[in-house]
């Protein structure tokens, strides 16, 4: 039951207060930085609870519960907490708000469908929504921890900035196709 993949979920969960104290105060870069340090560990944890999983043949039904809750408490704490502080604002908290619903809707919709035994698969859109997010969240975290930092870019800078906001905007775009993706399915099992 405890396996290293279960385990690895579980310290993901245990990570989200952590990782909100440190974002607690926006002034402070070097909590950002040390959040920025986490949030990949986390994002790396991740990565690498279902690889482990499927590597060891060790997927159980404790992980399928776990991991989609672990990420929807991370995303949904980062989400808050940016906003709350002022790092998500103006026309980006909507990108922020689509995807925070979308995961709300998609948990309702899975949760729906499992009742009538119908499984659905995550779609490698989705795992390309998931990574945008998480690299859009790192680098709105990033951005909180060095604000000056810029990466010479073909006649312009690459900053935390423009990566988080294209990211987010993104991870939106294909959060709307995967949602409905998902709505789809589910729709056919609805009376």
């Amino acid at each position: 039951m405890l396996s290293l993949p279960n385990l690895l979920t579980l310290s993901r969960i245990f990570a989200v207060p952590l990782l909100v104290a440190l974002l607690w105060w926006p002034t402070w870069q070097t909590g950002y930085l040390i959040a920025f340090a986490l949030y990949c560990l986390m994002g790396i944890t991740d990565y690498f609870d279902g690889y482990l999983a499927r590597a060891q043949g060790a997927v159980s039904r404790l992980g399928q519960f776990l991991d989609p809750i672990a990420d929807k408490i991370m995303v949904a704490a980062v989400i808050l907490i940016l906003t709350g502080k002022g790092m998500i604002d103006g026309i980006h908290v909507i990108a922020a708000l689509v995807i925070l619903l979308r995961e709300i809707a998609v948990s309702g919709l899975r949760e729906f469908l499992a009742g009538l035994r119908v499984s659905v698969p995550v779609s490698q859109l989705a795992k390309w929504k998931t990574t945008f997010q998480l690299v859009a969240f790192g680098a709105l975290v990033l951005m909180g921890g060095a604000p000056d930092f810029a990466i010479p870019f073909t006649g312009g800078w690459i900053t935390p900035a423009s990566v988080g906001f294209t990211t987010l905007w993104a991870a939106a775009a294909l959060t709307l196709v995967t949602g409905w993706d998902y709505l789809r399915v589910g729709l056919k099992h609805m009376d």
